[in-house]
């Protein structure tokens, strides 16, 4: 650690209303770990505060594919589907995917796509509307693949709580393989197989993975059948780490834990991505103008929004469409398609955010174990996102619904510790819900317009238990790693610590405080974003970021810090905008120096 504060350093209150705690209170393991394998003082920190230990260090700091990735088999019904998709591949029948619009159900049917191609098999994808069609796999869709000829449909990211729908696939003969990762109910759908960690009935270790990660494994699965029945002696092997690039995106993006196998699918994904060989996401890297070379938080942050805005606001098959095409000229096309929707859905957004945060504030909601707000009319394509905002200021579970005639449907974003899906699952247990689902950290639903009180209130009561056994105040947390000086955060510290990526859910990038220093220049840029620059009491300086929070109590005390000492809490990035080779203060947080 370098700087002077201790580990008994914390703040009771900061502006943005959090307590900051040290992730790691004693130092003695993180000595341990530094003398026993000879690393950093600041990385052993980092390590011990997310407990890892001496045995499991260089797995962490290494994640491959070799040490981590599971047999597919051990999944339920992975034999059978792979039996089944390979009886299919050897006799010619059609074969065609059923995917969510999300970024998750793109890559997922991507994947699939591009895998049954290298068969020389084409591969229909579906894509359903989100308004006119809305979540999972419905009869109509699925009985119009059979009619286009499909014998098998894959359902990616979808199908868990379809009853009804492959109810309908099974009486017409259509044999369906479930590929889903969200929490399932005790009893199952009828399908062909149903591949699942988060089945009831699966003891799998790797409940973490994202949909795509279960699909990647559906096709080594396959792809390992059918080289036992000798389908290669006459035709060459697909490369199976080729579609690397792919999961990674997916499993970004739909926030999973990034811990376990899928520290390994992302971190050997994105050194696929950097070979731009996909026509799709070189195109979308492009538009996005990713040019230094690709990390998580690019995936999350300018990558995926894009994708999914076809899905929220516009066409949702260009996702899976760009990700699966092999023109560049087709790729180039959709991507100004995208591009063009996901400003639109900004602008869709901003509106319903600022009706949504009226609500909350007006209705007393930010103060409840759950905030949920709805309106009539608010685009069903933005409540996830609106959701993850509200979130992000009021750190607490959220719901947001859009009303449309007598149902709504509503989005929900969760915080680490509190179990969003679990409680959606219980509401339509109780009979609360048309349908809804999902997993800890996100979920969706639709309800009738004169239940929505009756949801608000046993979901409230759910999340109010889960709280109450946490002990601790609800989101209010605020944890960090170590000390830095504004002189001590130089490029060679950052890439140290990037040694720990790849970053996300699970392994949260480490966050620094910058304590008792001063703000210089501070001023509004962009959307919202307080720009400065810190000084330390040795003099050292730092260019600093707060983004969008200009209207909020922590934007505002950078703003008006008036030169005052200030404590800072947040992540160091590399700054390399125009060639430059310095550092950057990402701010998460502030607290007075007194």
């Amino acid at each position: 650690m370098t700087g002077n504060v201790s580990d008994s350093f914390s703040v009771e209150r900061s502006f943005g209303g959090m307590n900051w705690r040290p992730r790691l209170e004693d130092g003695r393991e993180s000595l341990m770990l530094a003398q026993r394998l000879e690393l950093p003082e600041l990385l052993a920190r980092v390590l011990a505060g997310r407990h890892i230990g001496a045995d499991d260090a260089a797995t962490f700091l290494n994640p491959t594919l070799r040490d981590l990735l599971p047999d597919p088999a051990h999944l339920k019904d992975m034999n059978v589907a792979a039996g089944r998709l390979a009886d299919g591949v050897e006799k010619g029948e059609g074969i065609a995917v059923f995917g969510d619009y999300d970024v998750d159900g793109a890559t997922s049917s991507a994947v699939l796509k591009r895998f049954f191609a290298a068969l020389g098999v084409d591969c229909n994808v579906y894509i359903p509307d989100r308004i006119k069609e809305g979540y999972g796999p419905n009869g109509a869709a699925l009985l119009e693949l059979q009619a286009r000829g499909a014998k098998i449909v894959i359902t990616v990211d979808c199908g868990i709580s379809a009853f009804e729908p492959l109810a309908i696939a099974a009486k017409a003969g259509l044999d369906v393989v479930v590929v889903d990762h969200h929490v399932a109910e005790p009893a199952l759908p009828d399908a062909c197989a149903i591949i699942n960690p988060n089945r009831l009935d699966d003891d799998s270790p790797h409940g973490q993975l994202a949909a795509v990660g279960v699909a990647y494994l559906l096709v080594i699965a396959v792809n390992r059948e059918l080289r036992n029945r000798g389908f290669y002696k006459s035709r060459a092997e697909p490369d199976m780490m080729q579609w690397l690039d792919l999961v990674a995106l997916g499993t970004v993006c739909d926030q999973v834990k990034l811990t376990g196998v899928n520290r390994a699918l992302v971190a050997q994904g994105l050194k696929v991505l950097a070979t731009r060989k996909n026509p799709g996401l070189v195109a979308l890297a492009d538009v996005a103008r990713l040019e230094s070379r690709p990390e998580a938080w690019h995936l999350g942050f300018l990558l995926g929004p894009r994708i999914n805005a076809g899905g929220r606001v516009g066409q949702p098959d260009l996702g899976s469409r760009l990700l699966s095409t092999d023109d560049r000229a087709e790729a180039s096309d959709i991507v100004k398609k995208l591009d063009g929707f996901n400003t639109e859905r900004r602008e869709i957004e901003a509106r319903v955010l600022e009706e949504a945060l009226l609500k909350a504030e007006e209705n007393d909601m930010v103060n409840q174990p759950l905030i949920f707000v709805s309106g009539d009319g608010w685009h069903p394509g933005v409540i996830g996102i609106v959701a993850s905002r509200l979130g992000e200021r009021y750190h607490r579970p959220v719901c947001v619904a859009g009303i449309d005639g007598d149902a709504a449907k509503g989005s929900g974003r969760s915080i680490q510790g509190i179990d969003l899906g679990a409680t959606v699952i219980a509401a339509r247990q109780e009979g609360l819900l048309i349908n809804g689902g999902g997993h800890a950290m996100a979920a969706g639903f639709t309800v009738a317009r004169d239940r929505m009180d009756e949801l608000r209130d046993f979901m409230i009561t759910r999340i109010a238990a889960q709280q109450a056994a946490l002990g601790e105040e609800l989101g209010r947390i605020l944890y960090f790693d170590g000390a830095l000086t504004p002189a001590g955060a130089n490029p060679e510290l950052v890439h140290e610590i990037n040694r720990l990526a790849p970053f996300g859910a699970g392994n949260s990038e480490p966050r620094f405080v910058l304590a008792g220093v001063r703000i210089g220049k501070a001023d509004v840029v962009g959307e919202n974003h307080v720009r400065c620059f810190v000084t330390g009491p040795d003099g050292g300086r730092i260019k600093a970021m707060a983004f969008r929070t200009a209207d909020r109590p922590l934007g505002k005390a950078l703003l008006e810090s008036g030169g005052l000492p200030i404590h800072l809490a947040g992540k160091l990035r590399i700054d390399d905008w125009m060639g430059k080779n310095g550092v950057q203060f990402l701010i998460d947080d502030a607290a007075p120096a007194s």
